[in-house]
């Protein structure tokens, strides 16, 4: 069964950002996830974290289908899952419009299909079989004179009901970041609950260790501007009880007072989802969220706090 993980991803040092993916290992995480963002490929990337680690999961978390063909993104994922001695985790998502047509120059029209063709071209290819026909995602790939893992765990990132759904259909979990345990209880749970008992719900946890509470809040309120703005996770943070912050939120970058606008999100939605503190806030938070119905709850680091003392105190609980 799926456990307690981490979400590991590089900042300015590579070789620290491994030997914190080692730690992970050695504490006895279950699974090291890393993130896809403008800075080094998270594909790449997890051929490093599998020389630096023994026995922890590894996976994307997520990487956008619009980065890759199915066919590429099926031999990458079937590559890194040979060299690892089978750990990998390939988690997919359809991005944002910002990245999707600045980065890759290709539209978002109809998220939920797109993933859904996407992840059977997928599929199809890592079980050896012929991809089925696709409008958007064509390819009469096969390998030839090489077998991939055919049960390759393939994870969906999903907000909304109907991409929950199609997770629960298509894939072998749910990703999910910035999704407070009463939404995970009351919304993503119920959305998947056909999918099945093997069914895995990763949950991404931030946590920031620290004596500093309050400019750990300020670095993490920063960190949100972004997901504020962005319709996906808006909608989602209306659905969690948060409209009165994105309100405030919006009221500040409508005076253009980004501080102000910072400041709408508040103590209480920071508070849900995330654990600032010290160890003992850090263990409340995964608890939450494993309490919710998480079955892998994956602790992040807030910048600025010591994400290494981090995973030691959440690494207790495993």
């Amino acid at each position: 069964m799926p456990g307690i993980g981490a979400f590991i991803s590089p900042g300015k040092d590579l070789k620290r950002t491994l030997d914190r993916v080692s730690l992970a290992d050695r504490l006895g995480f279950d699974s090291v996830y890393t993130t896809h963002i403008a800075g080094r490929d998270s594909l790449t990337l997890l051929m490093a974290y599998a020389a630096a680690s023994e026995r922890v999961r590894l996976g994307t978390g997520v990487v956008p289908i619009f980065s890759r063909t199915p066919v590429t993104m099926a031999q990458t994922a079937a590559t890194l899952d040979e060299y690892s001695g089978g750990r990998m985790v390939l988690g997919l998502g359809v991005s944002h419009k910002v990245t999707v047509e600045n980065w890759h120059g290709a539209k978002i029209d109809k998220p939920v299909t797109q993933m859904r063709e996407y992840v059977a071209a997928v599929r199809a290819i890592l079980r050896g079989e012929p991809p089925p026909e696709s409008e958007r995602f064509p390819t009469k790939f096969q390998f030839m004179g090489y077998e991939a893992r055919s049960d390759l765990p393939i994870y969906v990132a999903a907000l909304s009901q109907n991409m929950l759904k199609l997770a629960a259909q298509a894939a072998d979990g749910v990703m999910l970041w910035l999704c407070s345990p009463s939404y995970i209880r009351d919304t993503v749970v119920p959305a998947v609950e056909d999918a099945g008992g093997d069914f895995d719900i990763v949950a991404a946890v931030p946590v920031g260790l620290t004596d500093d509470v309050e400019a750990a809040r300020a670095t993490f309120r920063q960190e949100l501007v972004t997901y504020a703005s962005l319709p996906f996770y808006r909608a989602m943070l209306e659905a969690s009880g948060f409209a009165d912050d994105l309100a405030a939120f919006d009221a500040g970058m409508a005076d253009g007072d980004v501080e102000k606008a910072k400041a709408g999100l508040s103590d209480r939605m920071l508070s849900e989802l995330a654990g600032i503190g010290d160890a003992d806030e850090v263990r409340a938070a995964v608890r939450r969220y494993q309490d919710a119905g998480a079955k892998s709850p994956c602790v992040g680091g807030i910048p600025g706090t010591d994400f290494d003392a981090g995973l030691e105190a959440a690494a207790e609980l495993i």
